[in-house]
């Protein structure tokens, strides 16, 4: 014989929603999860590479120092992904503190013969290559907060209530 408090705590069991359904749950769970703690790893390594990226050369008898906090576009860059919350917010300023360093990156790698201006990499190469690293984890930040951003926009269309049918 059946046990009576089997059959009645199998007919107050919810149903489970279909496998793909919570698959797809999951993923949508997931993903900004993933994406956030990609996007705080990648503005912290770049903050850290930029902070440390220094170099002292004597060029004859001239001593020439390189350090992010002489450009005011690498200190913009650096001060970007600290203390924004919003993730648009955050991508389209991510998105020109990277364009404003890349300039000025491009700048210090190849000069600008029309201002005068002479390439410095060949001088502060530890610097320029530091700098390099330091721009490229930012844009990783900046596709990971592309990514929420998306994701965001995608959730928020999305019905949070199953349909009718």
């Amino acid at each position: 014989m059946a046990d009576p408090k089997s059959h009645y705590s199998m007919a107050i069991q919810p149903q489970q929603p279909p496998s793909s359904v919570t698959g797809k749950h999951r993923i949508l769970m997931t993903a900004p999860n993933f994406l956030r703690l990609l996007s705080i790893l990648f503005s912290a390594a770049s903050i850290a590479v930029m902070v440390t990226s220094n170099q002292t050369v004597s060029l004859f008898s001239l001593s020439l120092e390189a350090h992010f906090y002489y450009s005011s576009a690498f200190k913009y860059f650096f001060f970007i992904p600290t203390f924004l919350i919003w993730y648009q917010v955050v991508t389209v300023l991510l998105m020109s503190g990277c364009a404003a360093a890349t300039a000025v990156g491009y700048v210090g790698q190849y000069g600008q013969d029309h201002m005068g201006w002479q390439p410095l990499c060949d001088h502060v190469a530890k610097f320029c290559r530091s700098t390099l690293v330091s721009i490229l984890l930012s844009y990783f930040s900046f596709f990971s907060y592309f990514g929420l951003s998306l994701l965001e926009a995608y959730s928020s269309i999305s019905s949070p209530f199953p349909s009718p049918h």
